[in-house]
C-alpha cells in the first residue's frame, strides 16, 4: 500500500510490514507497548486500537480513507492515543480485543478497531468504518466525536463500563468449560459430521453460502471419519468440494495457491489475497484424498500448491512468508485494486495466445468480452475475466473437434504464456514476516508430501524451514514467534509450540532423524511448563507474558486449528513414540476441560476431533527395523504412504540383519514381516 506522506510517526522503526504501511500517516500511531499507554494515563484520554494486516484489503480501504486524512488524523490525535497492531504478530493482543469486540457489536473482522481505557479496558468497538456513514455503519468521524464528548462527559461511566467488560472475558475464559471426570465420546464427533453434513453445497461443493472458505482441516476431519466410518456420502462430499474448489477461480489456475476465500457461493470470485496457512492445511487435504483415492487430480493440485509456495513463499534461508496481497497496482490507472495481477481482459489473451488457441481457452476458461465476474456488486471487474474451470477437455475436444491430447497441450502452453505475461505485471505486495506457528504448518505438508509423492525436494524444503526455525526463532528461554529481516522477536504464543512441535514430529517421520524427536519433546517439555494450566488445556499465552489485561484459552478451529487442538494431537504422538504418561494426561484433561464447549458446536471443533479421532480409535505403531538404506524398507514405506492411515506413529531403528516391519495397536502386535504383501495387507486392515 504506497504512502507517499511526508509525516513519520512512532511506528517508523517497527519490522512488520503492517506497521510499517502506517508508518507515514498523519495519526500518530505507536506501536502496542508502555510508551503508548503511559502517554495515554499521563494525558487522560482513551485509546484508539486498529488492528489490521498487511494483505487486509479493508484495512487498506479504511487506512485510505481515514488514516491518511489529515482532518480525520487531527481529530484523533487531539482525542486519542492511537496504537496499531499487526494480528499476525500479535495473535494474542488480537484474539482478546475480538472477543471484546465480538461481544458488544455481535460481530468481528479485520480492520479491527476497539476503544480502550488507558488501562486497556475495551468499552466499545467495531470493524471497518466507513468516514462517513453509509451501508447501515456510522461514520468514523461521527463516531470519534462521539467517544471523545462521552470521554469527557461520562468519563467514570466508561471506565466503570470498560472495568466490567474485562472481568466478563476473564470469566468466560478462566471458568470450567468442562466437568470434572467427564470426557468426550464417539457422540460428538458423530454430530460434526452431522452438521457438517447439514451444512453441503450439494451443488457446488464445500460449505454453507457465501462468503465461502475452504478450511481444510474441516476436509481433513472428515476424511478422517470416512476411514472409521466407511461412508460413501462421507466422502463424496469431500471429492465435491475439493474438485470444485479446483475447478474454481479461488483456485490460481496460472501460479498456483488458493486465494483466500470466495465471495460467492460457486467458488468463481474470490478474494485474491494468499496465505501461508492455507496452502499449508489445503495441500494436506488434497495428499490425503490421494492416498485414499488413487486418484492422480488431487496429487497434481497438492504438488501445484506447493511448488507455488517454494516458488513465490520461500525465504533464500529457509523459512516461508506469510501472505501476498489481494491488491494490487493496475498496469493502466496506476492504483491498488483488488484481483488486478489476476485478472485477464478478453483482448489481452488473445494478443498472448493468438486467435486459434485463444479460442480453446477462452471456452475452457469461461472467459467473455464484457467480463465473467458473476458477483460483482462494487463493479471492480468489467471487462475483466477470473479464470475458472467453465468446460472440460472432453467438452473442448467435442466442441473443436480436435483429440483430448490436443486439447490438454494447448491448455498447458496457454497457461505458461499466459504466467510468463502476467508475470510482468506490477506484483501484489508480499508480507515477508517469517511466523513459526504457520511455518510449522507448511514444513508439515511438506515432510507429507515428500513420502506420499516421493519427492525429496519437499523433504529437503522441510528440513531447510525446520533448521532456519530452530536457529533463528529458538533460543535458551523458548521459542519466538517472528523473524523478519534478521530480527527475531516477540515471544510464542501456544500456537508456535504445537505447530513446531507437530512439524517437528511429521519431519522425524519423513526423515527418521532422531535430532526431530528430541527437539519435539524439548519444545513439549516447555509447552506443558508455560502455557498448561492445573485445571486442564493450555493457556495462549505464557506464563510470564506481560502486559495484556487477561490469558485467553482458545479451542475454536477457525481459519487456522487452535492451538490447543494442534497440541492434542502432538502430545498424543509423543505418548506412543516415547510412553511418557504426563503427555497422556495433560491431553485427556484437555479433552475433559472443553468437553462441554465442544458439544454446543462440534462441527467448529474439527482439528480437535481428528485429534480426539486418534485418542479413540489408538494409533497403529510402525517400527521399521534395518539399514537406512535398505531397499526392503524403502519399498514398505511406498507401500504405507500409498494408503490413507491417518493414526498412526512410525519409527526406525537401526538393526543389523533381515529388515522388517512391525505394526502393533493397544499393545496388540502382529508379527514382524519382510513381506510388501503381507505389510499391504495388515495396512488395509487398519
Amino acid at each position: 500500500m504506497p504512502n507517499n506522506s511526508s509525516f513519520t510517526n512512532h511506528l517508523s522503526q517497527e519490522k512488520s510490514p503492517y506497521l510499517l504501511q502506517h508508518a507515514r500517516n498523519p495519526v500518530d500511531w505507536y506501536p502496542w507497548g508502555v510508551e503508548a499507554f503511559k502517554k495515554a494515563k499521563a494525558e487522560n484520554k482513551p485509546i484508539l486500537l486498529s488492528i489490521g494486516y498487511s494483505t487486509c484489503h479493508w484495512c487498506h480501504v479504511m487506512a485510505h480513507e481515514s488514516f491518511e486524512n489529515e482532518t480525520i488524523a487531527q481529530l484523533i490525535n487531539e482525542h486519542f492515543v492511537a496504537i496499531k497492531v499487526d494480528r499476525e504478530e500479535r495473535p494474542d493482543i488480537d484474539h482478546i480485543y475480538m472477543m471484546a469486540v465480538t461481544a458488544m457489536s455481535g460481530h468481528g473482522g479485520w480492520p479491527l478497531t476497539a476503544f480502550l481505557t488507558p488501562d486497556a479496558d475495551p468499552f466499545y468497538g467495531g470493524t471497518y468504518f466507513p468516514p462517513y456513514a453509509k451501508w447501515g455503519s456510522v461514520g468514523f468521524i461521527d463516531l470519534l466525536n462521539s467517544i471523545a464528548q462521552g470521554w469527557q462527559k461520562e468519563r467514570e461511566n466508561i471506565l466503570s463500563s470498560g472495568r466490567s467488560i474485562t472481568e466478563s472475558l476473564r470469566t468466560s475464559t478462566s471458568r470450567r468449560a468442562g466437568v470434572e471426570g467427564e470426557m468426550m465420546d464417539q457422540t460428538v464427533v458423530d454430530q460434526a459430521a452431522r452438521q457438517l453434513r447439514g451444512q453441503f453445497d450439494a451443488v457446488n461443493g464445500g460449505f454453507g453460502s457465501a462468503p465461502k472458505f475452504p478450511m481444510g482441516h474441516n476436509l481433513s476431519f472428515l476424511l478422517r471419519y470416512y476411514k472409521i466410518t466407511k461412508s460413501p456420502e462421507i466422502l463424496k462430499m469431500v471429492e465435491a468440494s475439493l474438485l470444485s474448489m479446483a475447478q474454481g477461480g479461488i483456485w490460481d489456475h496460472l501460479g498456483g495457491g488458493f486465494h483466500r476465500y470466495s465471495t460467492d457461493a460457486q467458488w468463481h470470485v474470490p478474494h485474491f489475497e494468499k496465505m501461508l496457512y492455507d496452502q499449508a492445511l489445503l495441500s494436506q487435504a488434497y495428499l490425503e484424498a490421494y492416498q485414499l483415492t488413487g486418484e492422480r487430480v488431487y496429487a497434481q493440485i497438492a504438488e501445484d500448491i506447493l511448488d507455488y509456495v517454494l516458488r513465490d513463499m520461500t525465504h533464500v534461508q529457509g523459512g516461508f512468508y506469510s501472505a501476498e496481497d489481494a491488491d494490487s497496482l493496475t498496469e493502466q490507472r496506476g492504483h491498488l485494486a483488488e484481483g488486478a495481477f489476476y485478472v485477464f481482459t478478453e483482448p489481452e489473451i488473445q494478443k498472448v495466445l493468438g486467435a486459434t488457441d485463444a479460442e480453446i481457452f477462452n471456452y475452457c476458461y469461461g472467459v467473455k468480452p464484457q467480463g465473467n465476474a458473476g458477483a460483482d456488486p462494487h463493479g471492480e471487474f468489467i471487462n475483466k475475466n477470473i479464470l475458472y474451470l467453465a468446460h472440460s477437455i472432453a467438452e473442448a475436444g467435442e466442441k473443436f473437434q480436435r483429440h483430448d491430447d490436443e486439447i490438454k497441450s494447448i491448455l498447458r502452453e496457454s497457461r505458461k504464456k499466459l504466467l510468463d505475461f502476467r508475470q510482468e505485471r506490477p506484483y501484489p505486495h508480499k508480507d515477508d514476516k517469517i511466523l513459526c506457528d504457520w511455518n510449522g504448518l507448511m514444513i508439515s505438508s511438506l515432510a507429507m508430501a515428500s513420502r506420499v509423492l516421493g519427492q525429496s525436494r519437499y523433504a529437503k524444503a522441510a528440513v531447510h524451514a525446520a533448521g532456519f526455525i530452530w536457529s533463528h526463532l529458538h533460543h535458551a528461554k523458548g521459542l519466538l514467534h517472528r523473524w523478519r529481516e534478521d530480527e527475531a522477536a516477540i515471544e510464542a504464543t501456544l500456537e508456535d509450540y504445537a505447530f513446531f512441535i507437530n512439524a517437528l514430529l511429521d519431519l522425524y517421520e519423513a526423515t527418521f532423524e532422531s535430532m526431530y524427536l528430541e527437539q519435539a519433546q524439548i519444545l513439549s517439555n516447555e509447552m506443558l511448563a508455560r502455557f498448561a494450566d492445573e485445571a486442564g488445556a493450555f493457556y495462549m499465552t505464557s506464563v510470564d507474558a506481560k502486559g495484556l489485561i487477561l490469558r485467553p484459552k482458545e479451542i475454536y478451529d477457525g481459519a487456522i486449528p487452535s492451538g490447543n487442538s494442534v497440541a492434542a494431537l502432538g502430545l498424543l504422538k509423543l505418548y506412543v513414540l516415547t510412553k511418557r504418561q504426563e503427555y497422556l494426561s495433560s491431553v485427556e484433561s484437555l479433552f475433559r476441560f472443553f468437553s462441554t464447549t465442544v458439544a454446543q458446536a462440534p462441527y467448529a471443533h474439527t482439528y480437535l476431533l481428528s485429534a480426539f479421532q486418534w485418542y479413540l480409535k489408538g494409533a497403529a505403531e510402525i517400527t521399521f527395523e534395518g539399514l537406512s538404506d535398505d531397499e526392503v524398507i524403502a519399498k514398505m514405506l511406498k507401500v504405507l504412504y500409498k494408503h490413507f492411515v491417518p493414526f498412526k506413529t512410525v519409527q526406525f531403528k537401526l538393526a543389523q540383519g533381515l529388515s522388517s516391519v512391525y505394526l502393533c495397536q493397544r499393545g496388540a502386535c502382529q508379527a514382524p514381516t519382510n513381506s510388501v504383501e503381507d505389510f499391504a495387507r495388515e495396512l488395509n486392515q487398519l
